[in-house]
């Protein structure tokens, strides 16, 4: 890989649209914190409030964020990362592998996840990266993800 340009944090959600192609409602990355390149790692912050569309079905008389969905966050953090590398400009990250996945806690409107994830192996189609999220401190999902990165054209073309 090469040498990623040094990005200065922390990132807005405007800049995260610049990077993932994913919007609302499925964005679920709202700000950068961290981002180093030795070791390879992203800190990112979900903050979880009452009026995501999830919660109309996923319980409105308890509502609680859908395990998936955690998941996703971690992912697109991940993604980043991959996506500020000079030669991944303009691929798109597809999940190949979800493994190890425990929750911990539950996660509810009110709550900031703290997304941690550390790159384990970084190529040019994709990457490997063990990946956690924090509420207040305690560990509530923890993962190991597997992406490729592959070219929007191409995607497009196989589909037709």
């Amino acid at each position: 890989m090469t040498e990623a340009t040094p990005i200065s944090t922390p990132l807005d959600v405007n800049w995260i649209k610049t990077i993932l192609p994913h919007r609302f409602p499925f964005l679920m990355v709202d700000r950068v914190v961290e981002i180093s390149h030795d070791p390879p790692r992203i800190v990112a912050i979900k903050n979880v409030t009452a009026n995501e569309p999830h919660f109309l079905g996923h319980y409105p008389d308890y509502p609680v964020m859908p395990g998936v969905l955690i998941v996703e966050a971690m992912a697109q953090a991940a993604a980043i990362f991959m996506l500020i590398q000079p030669e991944s400009k303009g691929r798109i990250p597809f999940f190949t592998g979800i493994d190890a996945v425990k929750f911990r806690r539950q996660v509810v409107p009110g709550d900031q996840l703290r997304i941690e994830v550390d790159i384990t192996r970084l190529k040019r189609r994709g990457g490997k990266s063990n990946a956690r999220c924090l509420v207040d401190g305690q560990l509530a999902a923890e993962a190991q993800l597997t992406c490729m990165l592959g070219d929007a054209q191409q995607e497009d073309q196989a589909a037709e």
